[in-house]
């Protein structure tokens, strides 16, 4: 067994940043694709709370939230800082990974996946929710200004995941902030 054990999802966003934060500090690990629709022995096992991905495993011990997961392999690994050493960046960078996760991405799902009226609501959250990001960004090469950081990582969905998922399913929400910007 690897040093090192991530179990996943290949389409889940969140386990992308925990693989995007071990990769940037250079670290091997074994990947475990998950089914969630028949979760594994293990995966109840080493999450028996949540039994969702992503699971990491290092030297035995279990974490679990790809937030924690990623301050642990800042904190776990030597390399290009995850967050930052200021402590009041660090708090906001951690704000706004809480507020991507918390008033971005459910709305996102919803405007993608749910219709009528329930649609057009998300449509009206996702909206403002990355108007705000956009805010954060302006001026920025990233969030962190440099250098990515855990805000980047949190985020990676949105230019990733979702900008594919929004052309597959023919909506334009990400074409209407660019213009209103």
């Amino acid at each position: 067994m690897a040093e090192v054990q991530v179990f996943g999802v290949w389409s889940s966003p969140f386990v992308r940043r925990v693989e995007m934060g071990l990769k940037m500090k250079r670290v091997e690990y074994e990947y475990v694709e998950e089914d969630l629709k028949n979760k594994s022995d293990l995966l109840l096992k080493y999450n028996p709370i949540y039994k969702k991905v992503p699971v990491m495993l290092h030297n035995g011990n279990i974490l679990v939230e790809s937030l924690i997961i990623l301050e642990y392999i800042d904190e776990v690994w030597e390399g290009p800082p995850i967050l930052p050493k200021d402590p009041y960046e660090r708090a906001r960078a951690r704000f706004l990974a809480k507020f991507i996760d918390d008033k971005c991405a459910s709305p996102i799902w919803k405007a993608c996946w749910s219709k009528g009226e329930e649609r057009e609501k998300a449509i009206v959250e996702t909206t403002e929710a990355l108007k705000i990001l956009e805010n954060e960004l302006k001026g920025k090469k990233f969030f962190g200004g440099d250098n990515i950081g855990l805000v980047d990582i949190t985020a990676n969905f949105i230019a990733g995941w979702f900008l594919g998922l929004q052309e597959f399913l023919g909506l334009q929400i990400l074409t209407k902030i660019i213009s209103l910007i």
